[in-house]
């Protein structure tokens, strides 16, 4: 018998406790998108919280989405930091040059406060306008940069496997200082309404670094940072594998893990089955160029792997949309989650 028509926090909490709810939540996230709703450069979008909000409010009705994010783009914790943002015309904002050039920077960096920093809080205004307008209808998500994997934009990728590897003491005094920001990044989020955290660990995945070093690593960072996350929180590896942690990650403390498009879901569904519910694992890069067809088949499969008994989420394996997705894609997107997605699930 069908499941009685849930509210998407309702689909979502039912999920979480890896039971079935009327039908698999579906996280859309074309983070940039709302900016072509608006008409508006990225640049222009991202430079107000009042943006951003209407334009997720109108991703939402579009796309029927289950979730709101308050995610603008990553280099705006470097930025907070003191370091500069890099924008184009048709991709995510980066973050400019790191700002911890030698191993005094390290010694010396101070701690950003949060609230004195524009870039910060229109991400908080934004927070806010959207737990007014929905109350807790709908998962408002915030996101963190991991303290283990925010050093790639303060000084670089090559130099920061160097301070792993070379400079312990540095390392875990920069740890210090980025959990710190991080906790109160995190909470100030959550007090303006953010329902949850996307705790974003790339360099933790075992694409990036040795299961060996994560233990030793970005898994006692993340065990030690999460719980002093004062809400629910979801460990995202950004395409990342994670297979070969799946015993590990759900002792962080994390509910949901966003999993690789290169891994196969039947095999992380049983990996992680009533311990995290999965988060993914669409292929943005790919999406580019699927036609109707391919969205039919892939959300199908995704679906018949996955979603029995709960424990899945379907979304796309990065966590952001590409700018070059059509509306059209997404559209079908939405469209092939209520054709496949309704419970009880059909799998043949």
């Amino acid at each position: 018998m069908p499941v009685k028509a849930m509210t998407s926090m309702e689909r979502v909490l039912t999920t979480l406790g890896h039971e079935e709810p009327d039908r698999v939540p579906l996280f859309l996230l074309p983070i940039m998108h709302g900016a072509k709703e608006l008409n508006m450069s990225i640049k222009d979008y991202f430079s107000r919280g009042e943006n951003v909000f209407e334009g997720q409010m109108i991703l939402l009705e579009k796309y029927q989405n289950d979730v709101l994010s308050n995610f603008f783009y990553a280099g705006v914790e470097t930025e907070a930091w003191g370091c500069d943002v890099i924008y184009r015309e048709d991709g995510p904002p980066n973050a400019g040059a790191g700002f911890i050039r030698t191993l005094v920077d390290i010694e010396t960096m101070s701690i950003p406060q949060i609230g004195e920093h524009d870039c910060l809080n229109k991400v908080l205004k934004a927070t806010e306008l959207l737990k007014n307008a929905v109350g807790d209808s709908v998962p408002i998500v915030g996101v963190v940069i991991s303290p283990f994997s925010l050093p790639v934009m303060q000084m670089g990728f090559s130099h920061y496997l160097d301070l792993i590897h070379d400079h312990k003491d540095h390392f875990w005094q920069l740890m210090a200082a980025n959990q710190e920001f991080c906790v109160a990044w995190a909470n100030a989020q959550l007090a303006m309404g953010a329902t949850a955290i996307c705790y974003f660990d790339p360099v933790s995945s075992p694409t990036i670094i040795p299961r060996e070093l994560y233990i030793k690593t970005g898994y006692k960072i993340a065990a030690a940072t999460l719980p002093r996350i004062n809400g629910p929180t979801a460990t995202h590896l950004a395409s990342g594998a994670c297979l070969p942690i799946a015993d590990l990650l759900p002792q962080t403390g994390s509910a949901v893990i966003g999993v690789s498009a290169e891994e196969d879901l039947g095999q992380l569904k049983e990996a992680f089955k009533n311990k995290m519910t999965l988060l993914g694992n669409l292929n943005g890069v790919e999406m580019r160029h699927w036609s109707p067809e391919d969205v039919h088949r892939i959300i199908k499969s995704a679906i018949q792997k996955a979603a029995p008994g709960g424990g899945f989420i379907i979304s796309d394996n990065h966590g952001e949309i590409p700018w070059q997705v059509s509306d059209s894609i997404l559209h079908t997107i939405s469209e092939s989650v209520r054709e496949y997605g309704h419970y009880p699930i059909k799998t043949s």
